[in-house]
């Protein structure tokens, strides 16, 4: 059999039909469940999201499932995190073991793939790549046509987080949403109407061919119709990715990147830890590390998640808006949770809420720059550029310290540099900061010279 690209660092995602077929599919399930039951659990809780062809590789995925002996539940067409927080519901006296999210994320329409949490763990990195060896040796399974059972998490969750934020009714601002057609609106629309809020959504209907814009609000061209609503009605704009787990937030013609918001949400914590990714400005390590303490840790969704347990912390934060609050909640991403927490901060501090940021010293940044390469060389690569880096040609920028917990983070007098090999696609990403505009673009030529000469 040839060898499939769908086994990721994170999760596993493919095209539907092409690698995603009814057998694949239905080998994944009942490997998923063999791992389930070797860990001694018992019922597993399947969700989806709004792509059209979810519903078809959820019952693929289910049989494979039953096959190997474990209950499956079907958790229905909901956002990523409410299949996490599916965990931690009881549902008169049953409880979830496991839970997988049927999801392509941002990705295009024709994508998608599984989100896996056994036993509250993310499934993901080694136990990925170990399923992935015992996929190639295993026959497919005979499997019978199930129907699981039906378990109204959404309807749990919209009940769990309307309570929890009784105190946002008589908020009145204008609140603007887009959820690009995916599926966070079935949560977040009902919340906000519960709690009587004056919202406004765009595309909130869950359509997977995406017909307004993609459903990805780290790209600012998918924000533009967002912007214009909140500078049509005032207040603050939510964007939502397809799956619901990474939120954008507006104000005006701003838009607030993951570690902006961890410097804010850090003022309201008492002695916060606080765990950035290696992408993260150094503005937010500096300033959290004055009122409590910041940690520099991997990228990646499950990383951080492990991380946030691990150290016990009260969040964690990605540029890209992934953020996960241990602080009141169970330490998962969840952008719904994290815009009613905005929406909070709001209510005590009026739309100045950020005015820390305009205390921060000012640095130039880059967005994130992304460089083609291939899934073989760019590992080597960064692993070459380390042994570069260690006797440096005689004009490159002093280095004061690197930092190697996930690819090169090169920390240089004015500002730093970054360079890793994504763990999804066959791309390097870069990222530059410096506290002055010419120190950034010369420690970003500096260290992408050195890649041109590979």
């Amino acid at each position: 059999m040839e060898k499939l690209t769908i086994f990721r660092e994170y999760d596993i995602r493919g095209i539907y039909n092409q690698d995603l077929t009814r057998d694949n599919v239905v080998k994944i399930g009942f490997l998923l469940g063999k791992e389930l039951k070797k860990r001694g659990g018992k019922t597993l809780g399947v969700g989806y999201d709004a792509r059209v062809h979810s519903p078809i590789i959820f019952n693929w995925l289910c049989s494979g499932i039953g096959a190997s002996g474990i209950t499956t539940y079907n958790l229905g067409q909901i956002p990523t995190p409410v299949g996490y927080f599916a965990l931690y519901a009881d549902f008169d006296g049953l409880s979830l073991d496991g839970s997988i999210m049927i999801t392509g994320s941002h990705n295009p329409p024709q994508y998608n793939g599984f989100k896996i949490t056994l036993l509250k763990q993310p499934f993901f990195g080694e136990d990925i790549y170990k399923l992935e060896q015992d996929f190639y040796s295993l026959q497919t399974p005979k499997v019978k046509t199930e129907t699981p059972q039906k378990l109204n998490i959404l309807e749990k969750y919209i009940d769990f987080l309307s309570q929890e934020f009784q105190h946002l009714k008589g908020l009145n601002i204008p609140i603007n949403l887009d959820c690009g057609n995916g599926i966070a609106a079935v949560g977040i629309a009902e919340i906000l109407k519960r709690l009587e809020l004056n919202f406004e959504g765009l595309y909130l209907n869950p359509d997977g061919t995406f017909p307004n814009h993609h459903p990805d609000p780290s790209e600012e061209k998918n924000l533009e119709d967002l912007k214009k609503l909140v500078a049509k009605r005032g207040g603050i704009g939510f964007a939502f990715d397809g799956d619901g787990d990474r939120l954008a937030l507006i104000k005006g013609d701003k838009v607030y990147k993951g570690d902006e918001l961890a410097i804010i949400f850090a003022q309201k914590i008492p002695n916060p830890i606080i765990i950035g990714e290696v992408k993260c400005s150094l503005n937010m390590f500096e300033s959290i590390n004055k009122i409590g303490q910041a940690i520099m840790y991997k990228t990646g969704h499950s990383n951080l998640k492990i991380k946030l347990k691990e150290t016990n912390a009260h969040l964690a934060f990605e540029v890209s808006g992934h953020i996960f609050f241990n602080d009141r909640y169970f330490g998962f991403d969840d952008a719904t949770y994290a815009a009613l927490r905005v929406l909070e901060l709001i209510k005590e501090d009026g739309l100045e809420f950020d005015k820390i940021l305009q205390t921060l010293p000012k640095l130039y940044s880059t967005d994130e720059i992304k460089i083609p390469t291939t899934e073989e060389r760019k590992f080597q690569i960064i692993q070459e550029l380390k042994e570069t880096l260690k006797n440096p040609p005689k004009d490159f920028p002093e280095i004061i310290e690197i930092i190697d917990i996930d690819g090169l983070r090169v920390i240089f007098e004015d500002g730093w540099g970054l360079i890793r090999a994504s763990n999804t696609t066959p791309v390097l990403v870069t990222r530059f900061e410096a506290k002055t505009n010419l120190a950034k673009e010369t420690y970003q030529n500096a260290l992408l010279g050195l890649l041109k000469k590979d």
